[in-house]
């Protein structure tokens, strides 16, 4: 049985034998990165750097979030603002590999310029064994790229130090709630971010739609599982499709795009189930996501695909 406590005692003197300088880590604010942050944090202290990227795929009021929460922490940070680099190195591309694999070396770029002004050697990751495992490689099927694994580029001048990967989502959380760490329970986040719930190209006007979808569909469901009308699922989101349809806004014709519902109940992201979601919760978050962007978007629809054959993602 796993035991979370003897995992960080081991992590701690295992990080501290082979680290001799300083590092970095890319720190998201999701359960993987924090979790991860913290305990490396324990091991290097202020030899370690948490480098919070705001790529323009954030979501709602995530980077002063993260910044808050990294300062409670205790853990040693910088904001980095690279979302004019990420607009722009994703000008153009549609394709999901594509995408992440450009996102991932991206990151690593960045990552690469603020280790050289911190004087790093490493590079410390929050990968878990999902990321790698979909990711391909020797006789596995890539299902998709993971940013962290299927972007890293090959002339990488950073020793990489996953103190996470042989670990699923359950264990991570064990860790975290061991860690005491306020987002233990978060829900997943992908590295990617909103770049990949934007069917096609990630644009500033469609990541500001699904930042806004997503925000509503996030608030909806969390105040439904607050006063007792459904469980929360494990993932839950909105995904901007490229898809535009005819509506009807009072008497006239409206034509406008489409966005997809998606949660998910699963333990280890390995396999999932789609949630079932009560009408009434369903219909309040269509209806907020119509009135709020109601120039923008007419239609809503809600994914009832389990994983497999879906990804929990779209991309």
């Amino acid at each position: 049985m796993f035991n979370a406590e003897k995992f960080i005692e081991d992590q701690i003197k295992k990080v501290k034998a082979e680290v001799k300088g300083k590092a970095i880590i890319a720190a998201s604010g999701g359960v993987d990165s924090t979790v991860c942050a913290a305990l490396i944090s324990r091991a290097l202290g202020d030899r370690l750097l948490a480098i919070y990227v705001d790529t323009g795929f954030m979501r709602k009021g995530e980077t002063e979030s993260v910044d808050k929460m990294l300062n409670r922490l205790g853990v040693n940070h910088k904001v980095v603002d690279a979302s004019d680099e990420y607009f722009a190195a994703l000008k153009g591309v549609t394709e999901p590999e594509q995408k992440r694999k450009i996102i991932g070396e991206k990151f690593i770029r960045i990552f690469e310029r603020e280790a050289k002004k911190f004087g790093a050697e490493y590079l410390v990751q929050g990968t878990i064994a999902p990321d790698w495992i979909e990711s391909g490689g020797g006789l596995r099927d890539t299902i998709k790229s993971h940013h962290n694994v299927g972007g890293l580029p090959k002339d990488m001048n950073l020793k990489l130090v996953e103190p996470l990967r042989d670990l699923y989502k359950d264990e991570v959380r064990k860790v975290g709630r061991a860690l005491k760490i306020e987002v233990a329970e978060k829900q997943p986040f992908p590295g990617p971010a909103l770049a990949i719930r934007v069917m096609g190209e990630p644009t500033r006007e469609s990541v500001a739609i699904v930042r806004e979808a997503c925000a509503i569909v996030e608030e909806e469901i969390e105040k439904a599982a607050s006063a007792g009308k459904m469980k929360l699922p494990w993932q839950y989101f909105a995904v901007l499709l490229p898809v535009k349809s005819v509506g009807v806004q009072g008497d006239i014709r409206a034509y406008g795009l489409t966005i997809a519902v998606r949660a998910v109940d699963s333990v280890d992201a390995m396999t999932a189930v789609y949630s079932k979601i009560p009408h009434e919760v369903i219909e309040t978050i269509s209806s907020r996501i119509t009135n709020t962007m109601k120039d923008k978007v007419n239609r809503v629809v809600y994914d009832v695909t389990n994983k497999p054959p879906a990804t929990i993602e779209w991309e």
